[in-house]
């Protein structure tokens, strides 16, 4: 408890000392939070290069952090003034290399939960990073027909793996199907189990309520170096029949590559644009 009083002021006091202006004329005034969940083994830290460029662009003067236990409790670091400006939360989980899919669905409902709690938001935007998509898919999956929750409006899945982990020793539910293709459409020729429990958002999405952009990183070789660019892909497929929306945006060169995507001058220019830009 004393270590996350701690981070709660240094947060603050950090938050203080390096506020930026925000800009009403270049970017939507909404109290609308954005949700930020990093990758496997990996933690709110690389979700802090994208925040900042937030900030620094005007966006926002307000960043705190949901730290997620290992049994899935949250606790909030940081205070968000009412009135707050396009807030960011930086979601942080132990158990940063859970396989269990639904658990990562069941933290993220615990993160909004607690927000909704303490704030009362009535809208939310979600940023996930390679594993971090998983909790956006099965978010939605839990919670599409949960009315009392605030309603998902723009999500940002970066080097996603929907179709498959290309992984060895990983288990059968998660692992990406051999030879795997997708059609126009972006349905996979095969699917894994999880992938298959995925394709209940088909039906169960909010209709035309969610913008949804999908980016990908291509070194050479249809890869960002960890994740198929086919895996990635293959979120058209889950999305596209009930989403508001949907976009892809391929990015190339050093800093396309899968752990670098997120620390992408570029790719935060089209994340900005794509959540705040008017």
């Amino acid at each position: 408890m004393t270590v996350l009083i701690s981070l709660g002021l240094a947060l603050t006091v950090g938050l203080a000392g390096c506020a930026q202006h925000v800009k009403a004329n270049k970017y939507v005034q909404s109290t609308t939070p954005t949700l930020f969940f990093h990758g496997g083994g990996s933690s709110y830290h690389a979700e802090e290069h994208m925040a900042d460029a937030a900030k620094q662009a005007g966006v926002t003067n307000t960043i705190i952090r949901a730290m997620v236990s290992k049994t899935g409790h949250v606790k909030l670091v940081g205070k968000l003034k009412t009135g707050a400006i396009n807030p960011i939360v930086e979601v942080n989980y132990a158990n940063n290399r859970e396989l269990n899919y639904r658990k990562h669905g069941q933290w993220a409902t615990n993160v909004v939960v607690a927000l909704q709690k303490q704030y009362h938001f009535k809208s939310i935007n979600m940023v996930g990073h390679s594993l971090g998509n998983i909790s956006l898919i099965y978010y939605s999956l839990a919670n599409a027909g949960n009315h009392k929750l605030p309603k998902l409006r723009k999500q940002v899945d970066i080097a996603g793996h929907f179709a498959g982990l290309d992984f060895k020793g990983m288990p059968a539910s998660v692992t990406q199907p051999a030879g795997l293709k997708l059609n126009a459409a972006g349905k996979p020729n095969q699917m894994n189990a999880t992938y298959r429990e995925m394709t209940k958002l088909r039906q169960v999405l909010p209709k035309n309520q969610v913008k949804v952009l999908n980016i990908y990183g291509n070194i050479g070789g249809h890869t960002d170096g960890t994740v198929p660019n086919v895996a990635s892909l293959s979120l058209k497929y889950l999305v596209t029949p009930r989403a508001k929306s949907y976009q892809e945006k391929e990015f190339t060169g050093k800093l396309a590559r899968h752990s670098k995507l997120h620390e992408n001058p570029q790719v935060d220019r089209t994340l900005i644009k794509f959540l705040w830009g008017k």
